[in-house]
């Protein structure tokens, strides 16, 4: 079947449909499209909640070709609006591809038709991707089938602004929920089976299902929060930690996030991620602003600024924070990306407060940024011995400001 891609700046591209129909009348048929570099982990990509609204093109050239299985997903469905792709491998070949129930390999095109999600292959997405590059993130839409070019570019017009749309809303939790499921054990790779020793308050703004496994492995006690709990009812819970997670969107309409943050800062230690780094530093009078096309991949080089370690990060995001508009005396960045020099870490100078713009629980990615859950840990311990050491001084301590 025919399809196209159309982009709001008149460019358009022909190809061939797989998964759901679409004929671009249904509700949120287009999206903001952008591009991921990552060679591997289209499953993990297509279920993160961050890419909310948005149509991914993906720039390795072969994608599906090992298929659909019923662990490697970050959420409970697809979330993006559509995806591009050089060629859809009909026939994948993995042992893991099985949705639990089919006598024959999930193939990615069976995956988006049982989502209702569109995809086009056949389109040359290097030149899709200079667009991109070259001219900024575009508005698009994907038809399926018979088309009118004129009234599909009209439609692509239309589509609304990204940024005028709280996608947070539409991807976190209804209300409180534990969470009870640890990272998958692989034969090769034994996950160890630790106890509780922590609780974690996690405000899901659209967090991704390896950041929770990751939190759990560690020895924590997770419980989620929908994005716009109050601070008074995160503490009533007493939790060790408190994690901002990643997110869709713009962080500069989630006023409601950062009112909740600053409620909780100095209270608990604190340890953001993606949107939740954005929304930290907004809680601490920065701003943030939109990235000319974004980072989205698992290879781009980030700097430790405290040991000068260079590490490889994945990244999934379009918006970035403003280092102008930090307050040097109270916040420090920690961590820069090195293609673009823009702020990849921050913390706190005195309160137990820091995040990272990418994602150290990687799905897909590399692992060169594990340590930074081991560090939010670490953390926790020190600010319960500071808690315990005050309260052991008795009246004459108790004035005196934990972390």
């Amino acid at each position: 079947m025919k399809a196209i891609l159309a982009l709001e700046d008149g460019n358009y591209f022909e190809g061939e449909s797989f998964g759901a129909e679409r004929n671009g009348a249904e509700p949120n048929s287009g999206g903001e499209v952008c591009f991921n570099t990552s060679m591997t982990g289209y499953q993990e990509i297509l279920t993160d909640p961050s890419y909310s609204g948005q149509i991914v093109t993906l720039t390795y050239p072969e994608i599906g070709n090992y298929g659909i299985n019923p662990e490697d997903v970050e959420s409970k469905k697809i979330q993006v609006a559509g995806l591009v792709v050089k060629n859809c491998c009909e026939y994948p070949s993995n042992w893991r591809a099985d949705d639990g129930k089919a006598v024959h390999p999930w193939s990615l095109s069976e995956y988006l038709k049982k989502n209702n999600i569109p995809g086009i292959q056949g389109v040359d997405t290097r030149r899709l991707t200079r667009i991109l590059r070259e001219t900024g993130a575009k508005n698009g839409i994907i038809v399926t089938g018979e088309y009118d070019l004129k009234a599909v570019l009209a439609k692509a017009k239309a589509v609304p602004s990204f940024t005028h749309i709280d996608f947070v809303k539409k991807v976190t939790i209804s209300g409180k929920e534990g969470w009870n499921e640890p990272e998958h054990a692989l034969s090769f790779r034994p996950i160890p089976n630790n106890k509780p020793r922590f609780k974690i308050a996690a405000l899901d703004y659209g967090i991704k299902y390896n950041i929770l496994r990751k939190l759990q492995t560690q020895g924590a006690e997770v419980v989620r929060f929908p994005a716009d709990a109050k601070a008074e009812d995160i503490l009533a819970i007493n939790p060790d930690g408190i994690f901002l997670s990643n997110g869709p969107g713009d962080p500069a309409l989630l006023d409601y996030a950062v009112d909740t943050i600053k409620g909780l800062l100095g209270k608990k230690p604190i340890f953001g991620i993606c949107l939740g780094h954005q929304l930290l530093a907004r809680s601490l009078g920065g701003s943030t602003f939109k990235l000319k096309f974004g980072h989205r991949g698992a290879n781009h080089p980030v700097k430790d600024l405290r040991t000068g370690k260079v590490e490889i990060t994945s990244q999934n995001h379009g918006f970035a924070v403003d280092p102008k508009s930090l307050d040097q005396d109270k916040v420090e960045v920690t961590h820069i990306n090195l293609n673009d020099q823009t702020v990849a870490g921050l913390r706190h100078r005195t309160l137990p407060a820091y995040s990272v713009q990418y994602h150290p629980e990687a799905s897909p990615g590399p692992k060169d940024s594990h340590y930074l859950f081991e560090e939010f840990f670490d953390q926790i311990r020190k600010h319960a011995s500071e808690v315990e050491a005050t309260a052991a001084s008795g009246p004459a301590g108790s004035t005196r400001r934990a972390g």
